[in-house]
């Protein structure tokens, strides 16, 4: 049975801003765990030194940027999602060594079911980091059988190529700038905060479908003001923190992502509340 003085953290950098402890905190409050969650800024080259760092006290981490590769690289063992994009976002911590999961993918599936946006034939990511690459296979899982990615630079692209040879399907590459967009029926953006692409984005927004942004500070975005004035749905990332964590906490408690929470629409509910609180 799982008992008390059991710690977890989100690591990363930046950190200050994350939401994740008190989304965790909302779903052990519903859970009976009297399991502490906190945060920590622990950057890519001091890694290491803190994981070997962590005592038997330790059951779990959720890790952000800069760290989902350097995660993975150092995991004894990986899910299917984190083996297909090189990125972990969760350690489950046993005595072995860190088991690595990616939530991010089904975190973000979720979320574009819970936004409407079902059975997408095309769709566009932009970007061509770690969110990139787990954005891809959630289009896949969401029923996509053709990927544009668009990057500033299309040759840190290209193994997106290769990961769509094997999902299965078509992943194009292009510069993020391509004149004559291609219709799509939905557009996730895994570009940092702020991203301003000036005319670009209208050209965008006018082919793209429903927007679906990672980022979920300081909202409206750039990019979302513009599928805006277009008359074109344009969603935060909220949806997609939530349903990641959700997965993550079953993690924790069960090691298995696709093993259901007891009582886990309560959880959920009690996460959705506390993800939107001062």
């Amino acid at each position: 049975m799982l008992t008390g003085g059991t710690r977890l953290a989100v690591w990363g950098d930046p950190i200050a801003h994350s939401r994740s402890p008190r989304l965790h905190a909302a779903a052990y409050g519903v859970l009976g765990l009297d399991w502490e969650y906190g945060r920590r800024r622990v950057d890519d080259e001091t890694f290491a030194t803190e994981i070997e760092g962590l005592d038997a006290a330790w059951r779990g981490l959720s890790l952000t940027m800069p760290l989902k590769h350097v995660a993975a690289e150092r995991a004894i063992s990986l899910d299917d999602d984190a083996r297909l994009t090189g990125a972990v976002n969760t350690y489950l911590l046993t005595e072995e060594g860190p088991r690595g999961f990616n939530t991010d993918v089904g975190g973000l599936a979720r979320a574009l079911d819970e936004v409407g946006v079902r059975r997408p034939e095309r769709v566009r990511v932009l970007g061509a980091g770690a969110t990139a690459t787990s954005a891809v296979v959630s289009a896949v899982r969401a029923g996509a059988v053709e990927v544009e990615v668009r990057a500033r630079r299309p040759d840190a692209a290209a193994p997106l190529a290769e990961l769509g040879a094997l999902l299965g399907v078509a992943v194009r590459i292009a510069a993020l700038d391509a004149p004559d967009p291609v219709s799509v029926d939905a557009t996730i953006a895994a570009l940092p905060g702020g991203t301003d692409l000036g005319a670009l984005a209208g050209a965008l927004a006018s082919t793209s479908g429903p927007l679906v942004d990672v980022v979920y500070g300081g909202w409206p975005t750039p990019l979302a003001r513009e599928w805006e004035r277009a008359g074109v749905a344009a969603h935060d990332g909220l949806a997609m923190l939530l349903h990641q964590a959700l997965l993550q906490v079953r993690v924790f408690v069960a090691g298995d992502p696709a093993r259901p929470l007891v009582h886990e629409d309560e959880v959920l509910a009690a996460m959705r509340i506390a993800l939107v609180g001062d």
